[in-house]
């Protein structure tokens, strides 16, 4: 029996010595850097196309968590690692487009240190309340705004994030009275917002369906153009009808790039493989389960490039307009 356990034991170290054979031999593994923290909807992001790119390029990929200072930390990192594909970066609307506005001295180059690869896809931000709010439509929330003194306070995962910016576009848009409350991510907001202390929030999808099942929380709208399929009775901003809403639409996204200088053949190999990965219809569907809404049609790295210069004047209006700054 013991000499049967000791031989089970052997089998699968060789097993797990034996993976990386199947990669191309000489070829070092590829290290995508997610610049948040594990557990995120950018980590769940980076280690699904690890997995699903890494047969496709013949090396092994490895996920490296490198958080702090709004994704500058792991995108400082990228900017200065070696350019030979080895080096990957998921850069987010914040990292891209957003943190140029926010920082007075950025730790790296948004245009001239990275090179575009490929987009991912959006992520869409629910519009709730706390389930004992009288609020049930985005109209009531833009009346009782108006008409409460001092307004609505909302919380965010932090001053100059999605879920603030987007709640800026809203206000600038409907009239609505909303006071920002910033937190240290998304979760302790929703806490809050349970407890009372804020009375609504613009959240990542991901963290409010929890509460929303168990009849905590309500869902307004969504803040993409289209409904969500694992929402779709939840209608969109625009659907809402309210004054201002027409045509609205707040994401943030998703993409994924190199160190600037990266060979031209290197990243159209990892934008043919990104695009490969973005069509299989299970990973699409289960991107969509953890709020992420899959590009429809393949973006070249000359289209995300044109895209990232596009939001980052979009962001750049909203910004200004809020006034929001990181020191």
């Amino acid at each position: 029996m013991i000499r049967r356990q000791a031989l089970q034991r052997m089998a699968v170290a060789c097993a797990a010595l034996a993976a990386p054979a199947a990669f191309a031999q000489g070829d070092k593994p590829v290290t995508i850097i997610v610049p948040y923290a594990p557990a995120g909807t950018t980590d769940i992001l980076g280690r699904m196309l690890a997995q699903q790119m890494a047969p496709l390029l013949g090396r092994q990929i490895i996920v490296d968590n490198k958080p702090g200072a709004g994704s500058g930390i792991g995108a400082s990192y990228v900017a200065r690692s070696q350019p030979d594909g080895s080096t990957l970066l998921v850069a987010t609307s914040t990292t891209l487009a957003i943190n140029p506005w926010l920082y007075k001295k950025l730790p790296y180059d948004p245009v001239k240190d990275f090179a575009p690869i490929g987009m991912i896809g959006a992520v869409p931000l629910l519009v709730v309340v706390n389930a004992s709010s009288p609020v049930r439509s985005i109209g009531d929330l833009v009346a009782l705004s108006r008409s409460s003194p001092g307004g609505l306070s909302y919380g965010s995962a932090g001053n100059g994030s999605p879920q603030h910016l987007v709640a800026e576009m809203f206000s600038h848009a409907t009239g609505a009275r909303l006071s920002h409350v910033p937190y240290k991510g998304s979760s302790p907001a929703i806490v809050d917002l349970l407890g009372g202390q804020i009375q609504v929030m613009f959240s990542d999808i991901p963290p409010a369906m929890q509460q929303i099942k168990a009849g905590k929380l309500r869902a307004l709208a969504v803040t993409s153009a289209r409904r969500q399929s694992a929402l779709p009775d939840i209608p969109t901003v625009a659907e809402s009808g309210a004054a201002g809403t027409q045509g609205f639409e707040g994401v943030a996204w998703q993409s994924l790039v190199a160190p600037a200088g990266t060979p031209k053949d290197v990243i159209q190999r990892d934008a043919d493989a990104l695009a490969k990965v973005m069509a299989q219809p299970e990973l699409r569907a289960r991107l969509e389960q953890d709020g992420i809404e899959p590009v429809t049609r393949p973006m070249s790295p000359e289209q995300l490039a044109a895209y990232i210069q596009s939001e980052t004047e979009r962001w750049g209006k909203v910004i200004r307009a809020s006034g929001a700054t990181v020191d």
